[in-house]
């Protein structure tokens, strides 16, 4: 958890104990709050906590001043000391003041689902991109929140609470993170600048590149290696994939195409989070083809779903178009659950992809809607043409070739622009 990391090699410290809250509140039911207080447990696990407990609590709205009300407030400060419990995490984002009175009233640390998240992502991290984007969502959470209470940026250990510098110099660090936000915009700049060259290259080649896409734990990574024999790491666990993962992924003709695996999203994804990844989810908005993997066989599948598409949207690719990958079909519990969710969606697969039931049907899915708009055409190319030769196998598909004197005549079925390029040869 925040401000609790082990070295390797250390020993390991025991997990910290933390009780889970949420509020039923608007429409909200209290089965919905539970579901989404388990997601949080998950998400706790993740981030290395053990759960000791869970507080519910009802009211029309939000308390300003506790976020629930001061008497459950109090609940949990005796629960907390109960259990033994050294963190609280709210299911919901905070205000700086909210943290501040219960961490007064609890004598605990206090965070919130957003920071929760976005501590999960500083551990997953890996490639250089992914560790730049996590620490400016970080940094951009930490700014509004500095207080009297806050640590020293010399001295800090992680967390929210700690007894701290007065005004002086907390201002300092205002400016020392408001300077370093600054240095990594820049450097993601560079970033999205390498990461649009790549793009204008592939573009150039028209290898049409499709995106997997959908909530955290969906079976993404797993259905990536089933299409494509990937070999990516398959966890039981959000957030397994942070850093994108590109392999190629073969089509029924001899065709083939660009498969990403990119992070997951959830319900309330911070915004921090969305605007941060903007140079990793890019390459969701700049994807020919995007496959919406959906665990099917999940309780609130349909919540999944919505959140998926707010971020698809936030992002700008809610236009996209897109196959609806149902998985684990093999777990659900009743074919007509399938029938329903297919409805909302033009274009569906059922697949499972563990046992890689449904995986070919789902290959011709993706080349017919990757295939609109190729032209199959018949081409007489002198042998001098041979690196036109080479880019018509990598970006099309060759359906028969033959010599006729000192030329190669091949059908083949390529993109538009490398049909304008063609078009001297065509027979």
């Amino acid at each position: 958890m925040t401000g609790h990391r082990t070295d390797p090699g250390s020993t390991a410290r025991p997990p910290e104990r933390a009780i889970l809250v949420g509020l039923e509140v608007g429409g909200v039911r209290r089965w919905q709050v539970e579901d989404h207080l388990a997601e949080l447990s998950h998400l706790a696990r993740t981030a290395g906590a053990e759960v000791a407990g869970t507080l519910v609590q009802k009211l029309s709205s939000p308390n300003p001043a506790y976020y629930v009300g001061r008497g459950k407030a109090e609940e949990l400060r005796l629960l907390c000391a109960r259990e033994g419990a050294t963190l609280a995490v709210f299911d919901d984002e905070l205000s700086p003041a909210q943290v501040k009175n219960l961490q007064e009233l609890t004598g605990r640390r206090v965070i919130d689902r957003t920071e929760l998240i976005l501590d999960i992502f500083a551990l997953r991290a890996r490639s250089r991109e992914g560790r730049i984007q996590v620490e400016l969502a970080q940094l951009r959470y930490m700014l509004p929140r500095l207080t009297r209470a806050w640590t020293h940026l010399s001295r800090q250990e992680g967390g929210i609470g700690t007894r701290g510098p007065g005004e002086q110099q907390l201002e300092v660090d205002r400016r020392r993170i408001r300077e370093k936000i600054r240095r990594l915009k820049e450097r993601l700049a560079d970033v999205e600048r390498e990461r649009q060259t790549q793009g204008t290259r592939r573009r150039r080649r028209e290898i049409p590149v499709a995106a997997l896409v959908g909530y955290t734990n969906a079976g993404k990574s797993t259905l990536m290696n089933a299409l494509t024999s990937a070999g990516v790491r398959v966890e039981d666990r959000l957030f397994a994939t942070l850093d994108p993962t590109t392999r190629v992924l073969p089509l029924p003709g001899g065709r083939k195409a660009l498969l990403t695996d990119t992070v997951g999203f959830i319900r309330k994804l911070p915004h921090h989070l969305v605007e941060s990844f903007k140079a990793t989810l890019d390459g969701v908005r700049q994807a020919d083809l995007l496959l919406h993997v959906i665990d099917s066989a999940h309780p609130q599948v349909e919540e999944q779903i919505q959140a998926a598409f707010r971020v698809l949207g936030e992002i700008g690719a809610g236009e996209k178009p897109c196959i609806a990958v149902f998985n684990k079909i093999d777990l659900l519990p009743e074919e007509a659950r399938l029938q329903r969710l297919a409805r909302g969606f033009s274009m569906h697969a059922a697949v499972s992809a563990l046992r890689g039931t449904g995986c070919d049907a789902l290959r011709l899915l993706v080349a017919a809607e990757l295939g609109r708009g190729l032209i199959r055409c018949r081409l007489v190319l002198p042998q001098a043409e041979a690196a036109l030769l080479s880019r018509i196998y990598e970006e099309g598909t060759v359906f028969s070739r033959c010599y006729e004197g000192d030329c190669v005549v091949i059908t083949a079925e390529i993109p538009p622009s490398l049909a304008r390029e063609t078009a001297q040869y065509r027979a």
